[in-house]
């Protein structure tokens, strides 16, 4: 079975659980102040298998949906069924961790700070199918072709500005931009070899 489909399922159900039991919700959320003077590490995992609301939570497997498969596809391609599903979810995994670092060295003292959702994971997800196919079209919006390569700039240039301003849309920007980071480097840390892949792909490099 689709690694891609296990994790969309027990989000899906972590999440569903989470609407209606806020002494759940509340013990699972990432809480950065929590993490460091309470010790509750589990926060740093568990807080991407809850979602705010159903629009939230739909958004994010859909996006995980689209490309997930994709990048299990390929991690499968390359290092056979059993390693590949497993280094998908290492990816996976390793993302949700990675991508709240910052976010919990700069909430630590901040105890009404919270998070929630998968949104650091789905993009280092994105980023990693970007990494292996810079020029496939991304459809912004659902309707506007651009070029992978082209997108993932302009995301991290927009994820970086709006995480350095104080801003009340309660989107966790500094999240997707070193979730995005982190996928795009990942291939690169499981083989170095993959970065002469990406420039090839990159320059048209038969």
């Amino acid at each position: 079975m689709s690694i891609t489909l296990i994790i969309i399922i027990v989000t899906t159900i972590v999440s569903i659980t989470g609407f209606s039991n806020k002494e759940w919700f509340q013990k699972l959320q990432f809480t950065p102040s929590a993490v460091i003077h309470r010790k509750e590490y589990w926060r740093l995992l568990t807080h991407a298998f809850l979602h705010a609301n159903w629009f939230h939570l739909f958004i994010n497997m859909l996006v995980l949906f689209s490309f997930g498969v994709v990048v299990e596809y390929y991690f499968v391609g390359f290092f056979g069924m059993f390693k590949g599903k497993f280094i998908f979810l290492l990816l996976y995994l390793t993302s949700i961790f990675f991508s709240v670092l910052y976010s919990l060295q700069k909430h630590k003292n901040d105890w009404f700070y919270n998070a929630v959702g998968a949104s650091g994971a789905v993009s280092a997800v994105v980023f990693t199918s970007i990494f292996f196919e810079p020029w496939n079209m991304v459809y912004l919006f659902g309707l506007l072709p651009i070029p992978a390569i082209i997108f993932g700039i302009l995301y991290l240039i927009y994820s970086y500005q709006m995480s350095k301003r104080d801003t009340t849309d309660f989107i966790a920007h500094d999240v997707h931009f070193w979730g995005a980071v982190y996928g795009f480097v990942f291939p690169v840390l499981i083989n170095y070899k993959f970065i002469f892949l990406f420039l090839s792909k990159l320059f048209f490099i038969d």
